[in-house]
């Protein structure tokens, strides 16, 4: 069976008119710019902030793979940037069914990882520890993809060890194989952006 979007579902057209949705956004760190992906800052969209670190001072302190204060389909959207990596490799689909779990049926995710293919690929050409791209914390190098942001480590922020990798074949088949209905991965520079959609957000 193929699965195509709506073709109205993604359109920002008349969305002051529409109610508003709420967008969790797991591992959303410090209340700054830039973190909340643009397309859920418009007025349409309510933020709901998740974190394990209380320091961050989300809305909720709760761990990716256990979502219990959020109840069955009760999230439009989740945003979740840069989380999976930081995951055992075996948390990964318990995370993932967490999604599928509080999204609504008409909702979806937007997710985004380092690529390892790319990273792989600098290492190769002999560049372990040069910058392979500039983000806003810093300088990240494709030793940083493999085991974590070290400026991050160094300061003592054990969380945000990497633990897990992924190539485009790989996330998507492990957010189908989670419960979603389409899922559709690209490589953007060296990360990967997968955006996955809920049974009632295509067409059958």
């Amino acid at each position: 069976m193929n699965h195509h979007a709506h073709a109205g579902r993604w359109s920002r057209q008349g969305a002051e008119a529409a109610p508003r949705r709420t967008v969790l956004h797991v591992g959303c760190g410090p209340v700054t710019s830039g973190r909340l992906h643009a397309w859920f800052t418009s007025e349409r969209w309510n933020e709901l902030r998740v974190d394990v670190d209380p320091a961050v001072r989300p809305d909720m302190v709760a761990s990716i793979t256990d979502l219990a204060v959020i109840g069955d389909a009760e999230i439009d959207a989740v945003w979740a940037s840069h989380v999976l990596e930081h995951l055992p490799d075996h948390d990964v689909p318990v995370a993932l069914r967490e999604m599928t779990r509080i999204l609504r049926p008409d909702g979806f995710a937007l997710v985004t990882s380092p690529d390892i293919v790319t990273a792989a690929r600098a290492i190769v050409a002999g560049h372990l520890e040069d910058p392979m791209y500039v983000s806003p914390a810093g300088p990240v190098a494709a030793l940083d993809v493999l085991y974590g942001f070290r400026p991050a480590l160094k300061r003592g922020r054990g969380y945000m060890a990497h633990r897990t990798a992924f190539t485009e074949g790989r996330l998507g088949r492990l957010m189908i194989e989670a419960g979603f209905a389409e899922v559709r991965v690209a490589t953007h520079g060296s990360d990967l952006w997968a955006l996955a959609l809920m049974p009632d957000a295509v067409d059958a």
